[in-house]
């Protein structure tokens, strides 16, 4: 009789399970982060050496021109390809055919060629310090495309059409490849990364809102916060313009992003003036502003409660039922207390409530408008809503002047350097530092970029010498050369992928992609390459100086400009058109908020938070101005509008020229005006009655702004 078999161990199938699940979650956590690095890589290499062997097949004068717009265009998202690619595709025509009109203007005239092309260049690169997002990179394409064709055109002006043709073919055979790579292959759709910014704009909101009325923010992180949210406005809305390029983004969406970025600026400019009021009340004396604070902070802490949950239309309908509830209670008890003050306090701390009562419905409005609209976007739903505009770009017109003048003065200069020495390869050097001063224009940190594309210039000097003289040299057919040439584009791709290194990435690829890669026609020289590498490193090198030297102050973002800016707009909203007023002026400020937020960097000074203060404060001013402006315009002819047109003349006397006179008189106007309002208030019908009410929280807005801006009156006073 055999013995029984011993029973073999089975493996626990929930510990196979385990480790599946434990390699697909490395796995793709490795794809979305690592891996998503290196498939860009591969993108990119792909499309770049698909342009150059379809430029060596064609016979294109400069092979290199069609890899180096592939690699300018590599970016993340196909979305962003196309867009880049459009305006990048633009830019070269009207580049070329201004080359054209140039030289046929001044055909014998080198000196007057180089002025007009000059003062095209200065030209551009204002337009692209005007614009600051994919717009501005067709007009910088527009104005160094135009030297490139002009500047060796100089001594043979007869091959300027050549030159323009053969640049717009190779710059358009990048684009093609350049698009095709990246919107077909591993497509990467830039929608998907707008909406999940809307969802973390959203959350990020929402939290926030908790809190503040939570008490659990100091000023100062309210003032990074929407410092924050100024750049988080400007990036949704650049993302949105890149997202429309592409081929299935529901063209739908683009207005409801319109509306949501709408949206988001109202609701939170009526959340920073409740905030401010609040603000002001506890730095108040105590036995003005405890009453009101006691009836008001219960109401904050049911809204902070209630925006835990879901924001359903549901629930803001039960937190609107909720929010007249505690209004209601809330007046009864203000009535029942108010035998116990003395009639001036009791009249200021009634204006007071009433004013936090009317910017808390408000609130709950602007809200119940944001959240129905983050919904719609989230769960895909067809919403119809009005266009309120798209967010426009605004630069403070010192900077844009600047900017052209810087461009156009390095122009002049290098080239002068040129005729000087006599050195036929100091030409790189010309469009070398014109590209850059053109590029670097619209950064709020053009040395640090400039910067990057230099040392990444250093870098590729030794690595290209190496792979044209060691590598290049012994291939002897295309698959030989893209093996010789692969690794030195690999690495600066890769780097393009760090935001800390991307400019380093950029400047080997661009160096490489001129020096290395062969033309039709190789020829191995030294000595050339030796001049060639130094001309073009020297460009980038003047680009570098120039923004050090030649009016540095007056670069993107930068604090003073942006304050005066400010200022400007504060001046518009009391005397610009009233059609989309309130839109314009949100998004100027929150455009010049977003610039500063830009160029001071993670962590503010104490100079950039002060002018962000004043921002704040002249947009509370600004959007109380402008409701006053509607209100008149609504109204009958009568006492109130004319104390109410008086207001908006003397404040914009006041923001014109600044002065503690012009200030005490603004905001002397502004009392008489609310003792007219509520002088009419008990004759005036229910409607009428209610837009009074809106009148005198505009003014106790601007009067409360103002003492932000002086430092007279009495802090609770009331207008």
């Amino acid at each position: 009789m055999n013995p029984p078999l011993a029973a073999t161990p089975q493996q626990d199938p929930s510990a196979a399970r385990g480790v599946m699940r434990w390699l697909a979650a490395q796995t793709a956590g490795w794809f979305n982060t690592e891996g998503a690095r290196w498939v860009f890589v591969a993108k990119t290499m792909l499309a770049s050496f698909c342009a150059l062997w379809l430029a060596f097949r064609l016979g294109l004068d400069a092979p290199y021109t069609a890899l180096a717009t592939t690699v300018i265009l590599a970016l993340p998202s196909s979305g962003m390809v196309l867009e880049k690619a459009f305006y990048r595709f633009l830019g070269t025509l009207v580049g070329c055919s201004a080359a054209l009109l140039l030289v046929a203007l001044f055909p014998q005239s080198p000196p007057l060629l180089l002025l007009g092309v000059a003062v095209w260049i200065a030209l551009c690169t204002g337009g692209a310090a005007m614009h600051r997002n994919q717009q501005s990179y067709s007009f910088v394409l527009a104005g160094y495309t135009a030297c490139m064709i002009a500047v060796p055109a100089i001594d043979a002006p007869d091959h300027v059409f050549t030159l323009a043709v053969t640049r717009v073919t190779e710059v358009g055979l990048g684009i093609i490849c350049a698009a095709v790579v990246h919107d077909v292959v591993f497509p990467r759709r830039h929608s998907r990364a707008v909406m999940r910014t809307v969802q973390a704009r959203y959350a990020s909101f929402i939290t926030f809102c908790t809190q503040v009325l939570e008490q659990r923010l100091t000023p100062a992180e309210t003032e990074l916060s929407h410092l924050k949210f100024a750049a988080d406005i400007a990036a949704l809305e650049s993302g949105r313009a890149a997202a429309f390029f592409e081929a299935d983004h529901p063209r739908s969406h683009t207005r409801q992003l319109h509306a949501f970025n709408a949206a988001f600026m109202t609701v939170l400019t009526t959340f920073y003036t409740l905030h401010r009021l609040i603000h002001r009340l506890r730095g108040a004396a105590p036995a003005h502003a405890r009453p009101v604070l006691a009836l008001v902070e219960p109401m904050h802490a049911h809204l902070a409660q209630a925006m835990g949950d879901e924001l359903t239309p549901q629930r803001m309908a039960r937190m609107r039922t909720g929010l007249a509830s505690d209004i209601a209670a809330a007046r009864v008890q203000l009535a029942a207390g108010a035998g116990t003050t003395a009639a001036p306090v009791e009249r200021a701390q009634r204006i007071d409530f009433d004013t936090a009562v009317e910017l808390l419905e408000r609130y709950v409005r602007d809200m119940e408008a944001f959240a129905g609209l983050y919904l719609g976007l989230a769960q895909e739903k067809r919403q119809q809503v009005s266009d309120p505009g798209s967010y426009t770009p605004k630069t403070p017109p010192a900077i844009i002047v600047a900017s052209g003048f810087r461009a156009g003065v390095t122009l002049l200069l290098t080239a002068g350097v040129w005729y000087w020495l006599a050195w036929p390869f100091l030409g790189n050097a010309i469009l070398m530092a014109t590209i850059f001063c053109a590029l670097a224009s619209s950064s709020p940190r053009p040395t640090a970029m400039v910067q990057q594309v230099l040392v990444g210039f250093l870098v590729a000097t030794p690595l290209a010498f190496a792979t044209e003289f060691f590598l290049v040299a012994r291939a002897n057919d295309f698959p030989t050369l893209i093996v010789a040439a692969l690794p030195i584009f690999v690495l600066g791709s890769y780097l393009m992928t760090s935001p800390r290194r991307a400019g380093v990435g950029i400047g080997i690829c661009m160096f490489c992609a001129t020096l290395v890669v062969p033309t039709n026609l190789m020829h191995y020289d030294v000595e050339s390459f030796m001049s060639s590498e130094l001309s073009l490193t020297m460009g980038v090198a003047v680009a570098y100086l120039m923004f050090k030297v030649v009016l540095p102050e007056h670069t993107m973002g930068q604090k003073d400009h942006v304050a005066a800016a400010l200022w400007r707009e504060a001046q518009g909203a009391c005397t610009a058109s009233m059609y989309r007023l309130k839109r314009r002026f949100d998004n100027r400020v929150r455009d010049l908020l977003s610039q500063l937020n830009a160029a001071a960097g993670p962590t503010p000074d104490d100079a950039a938070r002060a002018v962000v203060r004043q921002g704040l404060t002249l947009l509370e001013l600004g959007h109380a101005v402008i409701e006053l402006r509607q209100l008149v315009a609504g109204s009958q002819p009568g006492p109130v509008p004319v104390a109410l047109k008086l207001v908006v003349r003397q404040l914009a006397a006041y923001l014109r020229a600044p002065a503690r006179a012009s200030g005490e008189t603004a905001m002397q106007t502004i009392l008489d005006a609310g003792a007219s309002v509520r002088a009419a208030l008990p004759s005036a019908t229910p409607e009428r009655r209610l837009r009074l009410h809106t009148a005198l929280t505009d003014l106790h807005s601007i009067y409360t702004s103002l003492l932000d801006q002086i430092t007279t009156g009495e802090a609770g006073h009331a207008a």
